[in-house]
């Protein structure tokens, strides 16, 4: 058994945020020339996102790690990470970088991913307290959000996201990025509320969906900022299954299987060819929003 030496992080997120926007940042103060390398660094790094390349698989039948808010598991070729931090599953930077940490691990793994939440909520956003602090701050958080949610949209493995509960704004567009979503069923909310808060869609947010929401339901997700119920979800095609909430990471987990038996490199090449168009939308979106940031 390989067992490796959990990381740690002594960041932790006290408040949640159901909004994902860059108006919220503009006219807030910060360092620009700060700013501006940091989203050209983004760029350069999301340049290079469709052409990674997949280390030898382990032999290790199962591992683990733990951080404060991210769990690494592997087993049977399938990386489960898990994002609990006992609340809202609030994304700050920390959480973004340890998820990208894990992301690290399954390509080294040669896995497929199953990505989910807590029991109850997958994820509702920001995290606002950094969020609201504006700045360069809450600059690097957005664009860190966006850069992982590009990588997790290029990643050469299947990804299935096993969505247990409320999946909000960035916890959206997250989720936006797997192969298959499932979504559990029961009073949760699915949706990107920005509008509804007086905030602008940002432009990589706007072309995930488009990617990914149904033409049908495209305009009442994005501009009429409507929140939909799981079946509601599934309808506008932000998921692709709504099961019972005991019963979503069983059977994420079975697809995963199912798409990790797949030829690996045909199934790469092919979702490298189906996305391309979307990729390059996505280019673009992150490229409008980091000039939205200088």
């Amino acid at each position: 058994m390989d067992r490796r030496r959990p990381t740690s992080s002594s960041f932790a997120c006290s408040r949640h945020a159901d909004i994902s926007t860059l108006a919220l940042l503009r006219d807030q103060g910060g360092d620009d020339d700060e700013r501006s390398v940091h989203g050209d660094a983004i760029l350069r790094r999301w340049e290079g996102l469709s052409h990674v390349r997949m280390a030898p698989r382990r032999d290790s039948q199962y591992t683990q790690s733990m951080t404060a808010r991210v769990r690494y598991e592997l087993a049977d070729s399938i990386a489960t990470i898990t994002l609990d931090d006992g609340k809202k599953n609030a994304l700050s930077l920390d959480t973004f970088t340890e998820l990208g940490a894990a992301f690290d691990r399954a390509a080294a793994d040669n896995a497929a991913v199953l990505l989910t939440g807590r029991e109850g909520c997958f994820s509702a956003g920001f995290d606002l307290r950094a969020l609201g602090a504006g700045g360069a701050e809450a600059a690097r958080l957005v664009l860190a959000g966006f850069q992982l949610a590009a990588r997790v949209f290029a990643f050469p493995a299947p990804v299935v996201m096993a969505c247990t509960g409320h999946t909000i704004a960035m916890g959206l567009f997250l989720a936006s990025t797997g192969d298959v979503r499932i979504g559990a069923s029961g009073p949760f909310k699915v949706g990107a509320n920005e509008v509804a808060i007086g905030l602008v869609l940002p432009a990589f947010a706007t072309e995930l969906l488009r990617h990914r929401v149904s033409p049908t339901h495209f305009y009442r997700a994005t501009t009429l900022a409507e929140m939909f119920t799981p079946e509601g979800a599934l309808a506008a095609g932000m998921f692709d299954r709504v099961v019972a909430p005991e019963e979503v990471v069983g059977a994420a987990r079975a697809v995963a299987v199912q798409a990790a038996a797949l030829p690996r490199a045909v199934f790469t090449a092919t979702k490298q060819r189906v996305r391309a168009p979307a990729i390059e939308a996505l280019r673009a979106g992150l490229a409008v929003d980091a000039a939205a940031l200088g």
